[in-house]
């Protein structure tokens, strides 16, 4: 996993809570706000299968969330983000760009469940 997350100013600490886990139900994504000393850190959340990713909620084509103008970023079937701004297209599983602008992909996130809790992971 790419650690480009890292170099956002406002990215958080690893170890920093994010949500507790019955936020994210299976199927859906929820996009959310760290705050961190540095300012506010966009962290967009995904639930598959069970299995729990994360990116940096910022379409590489200008930096804006994927949810700027809605919050309906998830294909019908689960498989795909759409950012709100521009229309790119993103692979859920990878975050690789799969059409539009944002050719480098979204950056992943490592997070991890603990005790009822999302918590960046390391």
């Amino acid at each position: 996993m790419s650690d480009a997350w890292r170099s956002y100013s406002s990215a958080p600490p690893i170890g920093a809570p994010v949500c507790e886990s019955a936020a994210v139900g299976e199927g859906a994504a929820r996009c959310l706000t760290v705050e961190t000393a540095a300012g506010a850190f966009p962290l967009l959340l995904l639930r598959r299968s069970g299995a729990l990713s994360a990116y940096v909620n910022a379409c590489p084509h200008q930096y804006l969330p994927l949810d700027y103008r809605s919050a309906d970023i998830l294909s019908a079937d689960g498989a795909r983000l759409l950012c709100s701004a521009h229309g790119a297209v993103f692979d859920a599983a990878t975050g690789g760009c799969l059409s539009g602008d944002g050719a480098d992909g979204l950056d992943p996130v490592p997070v991890v469940e603990r005790d009822g809790l999302i918590r960046i992971g390391g």
